[in-house]
């Protein structure tokens, strides 16, 4: 009876000790995980919050983070909402955003408790208020702006769903308007055929600060004094003679002028092909093809060379960007000696100007920059001769800076088509094009971002080759053999 009492108790002391070893561990877990959890709070938002989203929406872009790395002016995010039902995707990212700089102040307005803060401040529900405090400039972003659904599913599917996520682009473009005061109007030309901007280029204009308006020059005869840049949108029909040298006068003034090629035959059109000459930009026969840098061998869909000229590749990841159906230009000498001439798109060596006759060999410009620049002297001199009360002021005009004009012009409007734009969301098309808008003016950084896809991406290979095949099923293949080998191994050991 002794023995069984003494077993009895030995047995459960050793339960004892083990169960409490294990209490101790289950409660030193514990404490490690409030622990981790205490630290983990402190951590800063963007370490906090980490990207596994599909497309990765909560990413921030290098030109947000330059933005507002160099914000030197306070900021203010009044978000009028109820918070603990606004959107989980715009909640997260407004405090990513936030978290970047001490310069912006997030607060949240319950417009159930306080009605009167809609009416005060000229907003509705579920939308954003930036406010400059040094411009006293203010914006709103609404919450449809950020999650962009598509109106016209509703018609086949009888129900809407957000389709693009645009948090980046649209505070990042907000904070930029309201701690500036400059703001570009763009005149788009009409009277030529000319084509119309998709909305994804309108979008990223406007978030640029850039307003557009038409402009039918034979109509106006001039070109508006408000006119920051002027923009020729694949023009099918010739130019007049007036409208050459009235772009011409304009360049000279230090006048902005766009010009896309359109896609379309150019055997009419001598004035617009004598107009691009004068700056240094012959226009070859045909249509441009490339053997080496090409999409998949089609030799029309062309992967340009891109220069770092003039800032074009800032914010370039990859520096592709597909144009389909271009006309090329040989660069030669412009007309003036105050006219330079230098290409950022080219075809490679083995580039081809294709007739229906002929094929010409050589490495080709799809997209060039011809620069004009007039001496203040020369500008005072007009001056004197139109206005016979103007001072003299030829002493001082040598000391102050040239002038410059500026004629862009691309070979291929294709660039900026939303066919191509929407179907390779991957290339940089767009990015490339605000680049080449922005050059334009020395005070005015690129910072339109585009939105972001909310569509489930798959992993999808399109004219799969030997690599692909050997990809897709040998490699599976060689895993599962290798598999059946070493259970068969160890099935016999």
């Amino acid at each position: 009876m002794k023995g069984k009492v003494k077993t009895f108790v030995q047995n459960t002391g050793s339960a004892w000790k083990k169960g409490s070893y294990s209490v101790g561990m289950i409660v030193l877990v514990i404490a490690i995980a409030v622990l981790v959890n205490m630290i983990a709070a402190r951590l800063p938002e963007e370490v906090r919050h980490l990207d596994i989203s599909d497309n990765r929406i909560y990413e921030i872009s290098d030109t947000s983070r330059e933005l507002l790395k160099n914000l030197d002016q306070d900021v203010t995010f009044t978000v009028f909402a109820e918070k603990s039902s606004t959107d989980d995707r715009i909640k997260t990212f407004l405090e990513k955003y936030t978290s970047l700089t001490g310069r912006i102040k997030l607060e949240w307005v319950d417009p159930v408790l306080h009605p009167s803060e809609l009416t005060e401040n000229g907003v509705d529900s579920d939308t954003i208020l930036v406010t400059g405090k040094e411009t006293g400039k203010t914006t709103t972003i609404a919450f449809s702006d950020i999650l962009v659904t598509d109106e016209y599913s509703y018609y086949t599917t009888g129900s809407t769903a957000a389709t693009e996520f645009d948090g980046d682009g649209q505070l990042t473009s907000a904070v930029n308007f309201v701690t500036t005061d400059d703001q570009k109007k763009v005149y788009v030309t009409t009277g030529h055929g000319e084509s119309a901007f998709s909305g994804s280029v309108s979008d990223l204009l406007k978030k640029n600060n850039m307003t557009e308006e038409e402009l039918n020059l034979l109509m106006a005869g001039e070109i508006p004094e408000d006119c920051d840049l002027l923009f020729l949108y694949s023009p099918v029909t010739d130019l007049s003679e007036e409208e050459v040298s009235l772009l011409k006068d304009y360049i000279a003034h230090g006048g902005k002028v766009y010009i896309t090629l359109s896609s379309e035959s150019s055997d009419a059109t001598p004035n617009l092909d004598g107009l691009l000459k004068a700056y240094g930009m012959t226009r070859a026969d045909g249509y441009i093809a490339d053997m080496s840098r090409n999409y998949q061998g089609n030799y029309y869909y062309i992967f340009p060379e891109i220069s770092a000229y003039d800032g074009l590749t800032d914010g370039l990841s990859s520096n592709m960007v597909l144009l389909i159906n271009a006309h090329g230009m040989t660069i030669t000498d412009p007309e003036a000696d105050t006219i330079s001439v230098s290409s950022f798109l080219d075809t490679s060596e083995q580039g081809y100007a294709v007739t229906e006759e002929n094929q010409t060999e050589g490495t080709y410009s799809l997209g060039a920059v011809a620069t004009q620049t007039l001496s203040a002297e020369d500008t005072e001199e007009e001056a004197d001769a139109e206005d016979s009360d103007a001072t003299d002021a030829e002493d001082d005009a040598e000391d102050e800076e040239l002038e410059e004009g500026r004629l862009t012009v691309l070979a291929a409007d294709s660039l900026i088509n939303a066919q191509v734009t929407d179907s390779f969301t991957t290339l940089e098309n767009l990015d490339l094009f605000m680049n080449t808008i922005s050059s334009n003016f020395d005070d005015m950084q690129n910072v339109a971002i585009e939105a972001k896809s909310l569509e489930i991406t798959y992993n999808t290979m399109q004219h799969a080759g030997l690599i692909s095949v050997g990809l897709i099923l040998g490699l599976p293949l060689v895993i599962l053999v290798f598999g059946f080998v070493r259970w068969w191994k160890r099935r016999k050991a």
